[in-house]
């Protein structure tokens, strides 16, 4: 049993190792400078470790989005509100838009890398489906007579690095996010 313990430790250590790594080479050079190779070398670990555990770059990159958006998938579902349950749709939309917001200022380049490597599954990526269904939920519950659906794609359309890089003024770090709030309290509003 502690030899089990001790395995778990092992990957878990193993997998911050990896992630860190990834980090460190996306700040470095941006996603064409992460490799599986590159990777597996800063964290000390085999390639085989992070092939075994990621599957590919796209793997890779998807589990430290992922990590950047646990904090905001475990409020959505159970902290208070208005991020949690309990509060009215507009509410809910501004809170999730300015989390999701300082995630993505805050990780411009992996959300560009993440776009990249997962072009073809875009939309089957885990943390995007969770993004999806809650935004789609919220414009049903705010605006059923329009479609949900779409409109949270188009919204989460707008959650690529390189327009956040473009769209965001040095002395105005917080633009990007105030911007989609503000196109989606347009679209909840009535005409």
């Amino acid at each position: 049993m502690s030899e089990q313990r001790a395995e778990r430790a092992d990957a878990a250590r193993n997998r911050r190792a990896v992630l860190r790594a990834t980090e460190q080479l996306l700040a470095e050079g941006g996603g064409d400078h992460v490799s599986l190779d590159r990777v597996a070398t800063l964290a000390g670990v085999g390639k085989g470790t992070v092939f075994r555990r990621f599957g590919n770059r796209a793997g890779l990159l998807q589990a430290l989005l992922e990590e950047r958006s646990r904090a905001l998938r475990d409020a959505v579902g159970n902290g208070p509100p208005p991020l949690g349950p309990g509060a009215p749709a507009p509410e809910r939309m501004l809170a999730f838009l300015e989390a999701l917001g300082a995630i993505a200022e805050g990780n411009a380049t992996l959300l560009s890398a993440h776009g990249q490597a997962c072009a073809e599954d875009r939309y089957g990526d885990p943390s995007y489906r969770f993004w999806h269904h809650h935004l789609a939920a919220l414009f049903t519950d705010g605006r059923p007579d329009l479609d949900a659906d779409f409109l949270a794609h188009a919204v989460l359309a707008l959650f690529d690095g390189d327009l956040i890089r473009h769209t965001t003024p040095p002395d105005d770090p917080r633009h990007f996010t105030r911007s989609v709030q503000a196109l989606a309290m347009a679209l909840l509003r009535r005409g």
